[in-house]
Parts: C-alpha cells; structure tokens; sequence
C-alpha cells in the first residue's frame, strides 16, 4: 500500500526485534485515528512508517513518542525527510489538516485552558473525529467522518462535563451545524458498528471524562 499524503506519515525506528503491527497501534492509537501501519521486519533492525488521517495528529505523535522508552528500547519517532509539515506561530499552529468534513457540530462552554486536542479527544467517545478546533471565546468546532457519529454527538455530548488537560472543568453545549451540500446524507446503521480499521481505539484508555446529562429542567434564557 503506498502512502497518499506525507505530511501525514512519520517514521519509527529501533523497535525491539519482536515487534508487531499491533504493538505499534497501541503505541500510537491516542493520538489519533491511524489510516495504516507499514512495519519493516523481514531483514535487518526493524522499523516501521505509520499514516495518520490527520497531520496534526502525525505532529502530536512525534512530540510525544519520540525518545519513549518501549520495553527497553528508546523509539526514534520523526518525519521522513523532504516531508512539509506545519509548525507553530505566535502560540498558534500553521498548516491545515489534510481532511475536512460537513458532519460539522458547534461548541460552546468551554474553559478557558481548553486546547482543541482536549476537545478532539473529548469528541471522540461519539467518532471519529477528523478535524477541531478552539477559539478563544471558548467556543470551538469538531468536524466528523460521518454523519452518524455526528448525530450521535450532538445527542450525547450537548450539557457533558468536559476537562480541560489542566483539569479546569465546565458543562458543554453542542449544537449541529450541518449543511448538506448534496443533499440528504447518507445515513449509516443504527447499530453503529463499524468495520475493523487501525482507527479503532479502547475507549477505556482514550474516552474523555464526561458525566450523564445533567438535568434539562432549569430553565435557559
């Protein structure tokens, strides 16, 4: 399987000898949804190239597992040369994820040490999440692969508790802003499954921390 986007694709080296595809999911299943794991292990030190659906979760990955110490060995995590990669400017981050989505949902609510990793990884017990970002009015917005998980979100996440990495907590709201652009969307089972994919994550591991919904009986001006 060749690689679409670069810009997407880190490299992973000095593996132990008996490493595996799987142990290299769970290496790097948190920081985001992985589109393909391409290990190297038939001849000589093993090594191994690893796709993310989205950049910045291939930047997050090399700030957080390089130099991590795996069973023994300190993993070299870094991007293949000649690849363009986004940076930070200004305490903002440059560059475009490579995918986007009109299974849009709006956010409000949020506190004020929330980043959008925080709300990507809160949004994902509803999906797959393949774009967020936060404002600093404390709104932010969260793009879905589906329309499903989508729905799905605004119906389980609106009034949950969110917190933030500094363990600042609030009540979120989430409210759909979904526009078909060709016209009605193509709805998935109810029972949500979904095939099996590097994308699927132990939610015991990676879920947020939310409570149920609370109570909708005060009033709201």
């Amino acid at each position: 399987m060749s690689f679409a986007n670069n810009d997407c694709r880190i490299y992973v080296g000095n593996l132990p000898p008996d490493i595996r595809v799987k142990d290299i999911e769970d290496i790097f299943y948190k920081y985001g949804n992985i589109r393909h794991i391409d290990l190297k292990n038939k001849r000589g030190p093993p090594f191994a190239f690893v796709e993310f659906d989205d950049k910045r979760d291939a930047e997050d990955a090399v700030r957080g597992r390089d130099g991590y110490n795996y069973d023994g060995y300190r993993l070299r995590v870094e991007f293949p040369r000649g690849t363009s990669r986004g940076g930070y400017r200004g305490g903002r981050r440059v560059g475009q994820p490579s995918r986007r989505s009109e299974y849009r949902v709006l956010v409000s609510g949020l506190p004020p040490t929330g980043s959008w990793q925080d709300l990507k990884d809160h949004m994902r017990e509803a999906g797959d999440v393949c774009y967020a970002d936060v404002f600093r009015d404390g709104t932010g917005v969260v793009e879905f692969l589906n329309y499903e998980d989508m729905k799905y979100a605004v119906k389980q996440l609106d009034d949950s508790k969110f917190r933030s990495h500094e363990g600042e907590t609030s009540y979120i709201r989430v409210k759909e802003d979904y526009h078909p652009s060709g016209g009605s969307p193509r709805r998935a089972s109810r029972s949500r499954s979904r095939s099996p994919s590097f994308s699927r994550r132990r939610r015991s591991r990676s879920s947020p921390r939310y409570s149920p919904q609370r109570s909708r009986s005060r009033s709201r001006s």
